[in-house]
């Protein structure tokens, strides 16, 4: 439909023949020109009117305005066997889902590799500059488990927050990004979860999951650690997070490093993550790859709740395993 503000449309009307319906002016004499001389034929241009667009019978200006409210919860869940191992291969009937203790249906199921949006969460604190060449390798070695659709970002903190790398498919972006990373100042490692959190609103896959690195408790932030538990709740983000820890009878640990490990642990666990406390900087890159395997061997499972209320209270989940034969307890 041509766009009306740029192109006018004209009707002309020429005067050369007196037709009916359509009026002749007499042109006076032109100036100059002899006595008894025939005027010029002169053009009436006049601009065509837009005509309104009819309405509909009924008086009403129908619109294709179409809505629909559905909604999906998607759990994502891990299962191992007594050895630790990633149990493969099971179906949609060896899983149960309870909402507020009510059985569930369950609508949706996967098990295959979907893509993933992960955002890495890096301390470059003071205290972490003899663990920051572990840590670049423990993200480097998370890498190698990533597949060509997931897509990442990074997020460092000390004093604040800092978008290092926005979203982006090539891991080299972050890891040149992290090659020249120093460390100093102090810690706010809320902050730079709910900055993290922030940023996830613009993935582009619908698995989402954050890994933090840190070495300590907070003791920097704006955000408060209720405000960041209430924020984690109601996204749909997984939290993993490797906390760096000194040994329990280090003098050196302040109280917010002591306080770290039991912060994590309540931020990770309530979104359905884990925490994996580290004193040996060596175990650094093989828990950041078990944190990737662990992402890549998880089964989807979507529901619409019986419970339609949109009250704004939390629900309680639980997911049972129906014990397939063959299969160790798990």
């Amino acid at each position: 439909m041509p766009n009306m503000s740029k192109c006018l449309l004209f009707g002309v009307s020429l005067a050369f023949l007196a037709l009916p319906g359509i009026s002749e002016d007499k042109p006076k004499q032109d100036a100059g020109k002899p006595a008894g001389t025939a005027p010029e034929p002169r053009a009436t241009i006049e601009p065509r009117l837009r005509t309104p667009k009819a309405a509909e019978p009924d008086g009403s200006d129908r619109r294709s305005n179409i809505r629909i409210d559905s909604t999906l919860v998607l759990i994502p869940v891990s299962v191992t066997d007594p050895m630790n191992r990633f149990v493969t291969g099971l179906e949609r009937e060896h899983f149960k889902i309870f909402e507020d203790k009510v059985e569930q249906e369950i609508q949706q199921f996967s098990s295959e590799d979907a893509p993933l949006s992960v955002g890495l969460v890096f301390d470059t604190s003071g205290s972490m500059g003899s663990k920051l060449q572990k840590s670049r390798q423990a993200v480097a070695q998370f890498f190698k488990t990533a597949n060509p659709e997931d897509e990442f970002f990074l997020v460092q903190f000390n004093d604040r927050p800092v978008m290092a790398v926005p979203f982006t498919r090539n891991t080299e972006d972050i890891q040149n990004q992290l090659t020249f990373t120093q460390s100093k100042g102090r810690t706010a490692l809320l902050d730079g979860v709910y900055l993290a959190m922030n940023q996830m609103k613009k993935a582009h896959n619908p698995r989402k999951a954050l890994v933090v690195i840190s070495d300590g408790g907070d003791n920097s932030s704006r955000y408060t650690e209720s405000e960041i538990k209430n924020a984690v709740r109601e996204a749909d983000v997984q939290i993993y997070a490797i906390g760096i820890f000194e040994p329990v009878g280090s003098r050196g640990r302040t109280a917010e490093e002591m306080s770290g490990p039991g912060l994590l642990t309540e931020i990770a666990e309530q979104t359905g993550g884990r925490h994996f406390p580290v004193e040996n900087l060596n175990e650094l890159p093989d828990i950041a790859a078990k944190i990737g395997i662990e992402l890549r061997n998880q089964y989807v499972l979507g529901y619409s709740p019986k419970n339609q209320e949109r009250d704004g209270k939390y629900r309680r989940v639980n997911v049972k395993l129906i014990q397939p034969r063959g299969l160790p307890p798990t």
